[in-house]
C-alpha cells in the first residue's frame, strides 16, 4: 500500500493517477478528505500531519509513503511509521535546503528539519528537492485576470520553473523502482528564466499583453501582507535579490528519473491557461 500525504496538492494528484494506472494500491491522506475526488478504488483517510491521532489509521498496512515536509510532529510520524512496518519514505523537500544559510531561512528550515529527522531514523528515505515550481506563476492569476499589472520587486530574478507533472513522475520513479531508493535528487526545470521572461511567455500563450509594475521591497511586502507572513516575505525577497540577473544552476535529475527532459515553462502555461482567465 502506498500512502500519499498532502493529497490535495497538484503533485500528489498527478502521482495518484500514475500509481493508480499501474494498478497499485493507494491511500490518500488529507486534513480534509471530503474535498478529494480520487480515482475509483482509491481510499481516503483523514490525515493532518500536525495531529498524531490520525497517524495509526493512515499508516496501517502501508509500505511506502510520499511525504510532504511538515516538521511539527515528524518524530511521532516516524515512530508510527516504524510501528506500522513502513519500509520506504519519499520526501518532497526543497532545493532551498542547499542554500548557504538554510538553518536560518524560514523557507528552508522546515524542510531541513524533516530531512534531518528522517535521515536519522531507520526508515529508508529518498529525498526529492525541487527548485522553483512553475505553479508559482499562479500567484499572478488574480492581477492578470483583472487586467492589472503584476507587481514585482525583482523582475530580473531567475528561477528554474518546474512542472508539477515532472515532480510527480520523478516521485513515481523513486517509489516504484528499487534502484532509486535512498537517493537524494535535486530537480530543476529545463531552463533558467527571469520573472519577466516567464510573464512574456504567459502573455504569448494567453494572446494578450501583461504589464509589469516594478515596486520596492516594502511595497511588495505591503501588497502581500494578507497572504504571506513577514519573515517568509523577507526570505523570498532575499532569494530573488540573490538571483537578480543571475541564472540558477540546472540539473538532469528529471531526465535521469523519468527518461525524458523536464517540460518547459510553455508546457505548464498551456496546461494552465484556464487559471488565468
Amino acid at each position: 500500500m502506498f500512502l500519499i500525504t498532502g493529497a490535495r496538492g497538484a503533485v500528489a494528484t498527478q502521482l495518484t493517477d500514475l500509481l493508480h494506472r499501474d494498478g497499485l494500491p493507494v491511500r490518500l491522506g488529507s486534513a480534509r478528505p471530503e474535498g478529494l475526488a480520487p480515482p475509483d478504488g482509491v481510499e481516503t483517510v483523514r490525515l493532518d500531519l500536525t495531529d498524531p491521532t490520525g497517524f495509526p489509521a493512515a499508516l496501517t498496512g502501508v509500505r511506502s509513503v510520499f511525504l510532504y515536509a511538515r516538521p511539527e510532529r515528524i518524530a511521532d510520524f516516524i515512530a508510527q511509521a516504524r510501528t506500522a512496518g513502513v519500509e520506504h519514505v519519499v520526501l518532497l523537500s526543497s532545493a532551498s535546503v542547499l542554500g548557504p544559510d538554510a538553518e536560518n531561512d524560514p523557507l528552508a528550515k522546515s524542510h531541513l528539519d524533516v530531512e534531518h529527522a528522517l535521515l536519522a531514523s531507520p526508515l529508508t528515505t529518498t529525498i526529492l528537492r525541487p527548485g522553483a515550481f512553475a505553479a508559482n506563476a499562479a500567484s499572478w492569476a488574480r492581477p492578470i485576470g483583472a487586467g492589472q499589472p503584476i507587481s514585482l520587486p525583482y523582475p530580473g530574478a531567475h528561477s528554474d520553473p518546474l512542472h508539477e507533472k515532472d515532480v510527480a513522475e520523478a516521485a513515481h520513479a523513486v517509489l516504484t523502482d528499487p534502484r532509486h531508493r535512498g537517493g537524494h535528487y535535486t530537480l530543476s526545470g529545463p531552463e533558467s528564466l527571469t520573472f519577466a521572461q516567464q510573464i512574456d511567455l504567459l502573455a504569448a500563450a494567453l494572446g494578450r499583453p501583461i504589464t509589469v509594475r516594478r515596486v520596492t521591497r516594502a511595497q511588495w511586502k505591503e501588497e502581500m501582507a494578507d497572504y504571506l507572513p513577514g519573515p517568509y516575505a523577507d526570505a523570498l525577497l532575499n532569494w530573488w535579490e540573490s538571483n537578480d540577473s543571475k541564472p540558477v544552476p540546472l540539473t538532469e535529475a528529471v531526465a535521469e528519473l523519468t527518461g525524458h527532459p523536464a517540460r518547459p515553462f510553455t508546457a505548464w502555461a498551456a496546461d494552465h491557461l484556464a487559471d488565468f482567465g
